[in-house]
């Protein structure tokens, strides 16, 4: 089933449901018709064999956008991070922060993981924050063009494994048939096989793609290029994951389930333990 556009203009989501709860779908679309909805079978299947029973202990989280950069329900960073921080609030033991462009140094102090979508940059002033979270054990979830090093590319890469230049990488933006058996054997990749999402994909990234910790791939130019990847980092822990272009693909159950557990894994903490939120105005029949 497709959501129907609101006649040729851009899907446009209401804020606040009947009952006065925030709604916790990205507010804006761009101005083409979505993919298809997940089924509920889908859903549970993705859902099967999650451990109901372990305890949340407690996740400071640190939520880190930055400016719009592209077209209408695209790299919407601020309605991200304005949708995501109500949304991981819902689940016990949570806490929430947001910053903007780079955290502060106490910010980094404060959080047991950082989630980055902004367009990414590598320079002397993110080491200063980002080497040391690292060491002392903290969690890196880099989301899409946050991945971009600005020149700064190959410090970058050597944390969280690979990073872009813009201008010389490949992408296509377009239905991507990803393969999650790389990842068989990894809790962020749990019931997952052949999964289709409509987003988009970069590749030839600055970096070893041998040496990550493989999640999922969609073929690009004849070859598996990595999309889902894991690294660790001394202590520190990094999940990267290259989709997220497109605002519809935050609101597809199976998208968030692999966010939320790249989320809880990075924090070493259990990855079913944000499993309320998969579902939560998510696009499903």
């Amino acid at each position: 089933m497709r959501s129907p556009l609101l006649g040729a203009a851009l899907l446009t989501l209401c804020v606040a449901s009947a009952s006065g709860e925030p709604s916790y779908r990205m507010p804006v679309y761009p101005e083409k018709a979505p993919p298809a909805a997940r089924t509920q079978a889908e859903v549970e299947t993705l859902l099967a064999g999650s451990d109901a029973t372990a305890p949340a202990k407690p996740l400071k989280v640190l939520l880190v956008a930055g400016p719009k950069d592209h077209s209408t329900g695209e790299h919407d960073y601020p309605a991200w991070q304005k949708v995501w921080k109500p949304l991981l609030e819902r689940t016990p033991q949570t806490t929430v922060e947001d910053a903007w462009e780079l955290p502060t140094e106490e910010q980094a102090a404060d959080a047991d993981v950082m989630v980055f979508y902004q367009r990414g940059r590598w320079d002397d002033d993110r080491s200063f924050v980002i080497d040391p979270f690292l060491a002392r054990g903290g969690g890196l979830v880099y989301i899409h063009w946050a991945v971009d090093g600005r020149g700064g590319e190959a410090e970058f890469a050597k944390r969280i494994g690979l990073a872009s230049k813009g201008g010389s990488i490949s992408y296509r933006h377009g239905l991507l048939h990803m393969d999650f058996s790389p990842g068989a054997d990894h809790p962020i990749a749990r019931n997952l096989d052949k999964v289709d999402f409509v987003d988009e994909a970069y590749w030839r990234l600055t970096g070893d793609p041998s040496k990550l910790d493989l999640i999922g791939t969609s073929e690009e130019e004849g070859e598996p290029r990595p999309l889902f990847w894991t690294v660790e980092r001394g202590r520190g822990r990094v999940f990267v994951s290259i989709p997220g272009h497109y605002m519809w693909t935050f609101d597809d159950p199976v998208f968030r389930a692999l966010l939320l557990r790249g989320i809880a894994w990075a924090g070493r903490a259990d990855v079913d333990r944000f499993n309320e939120l998969v579902t939560l105005d998510a696009r499903v029949e």
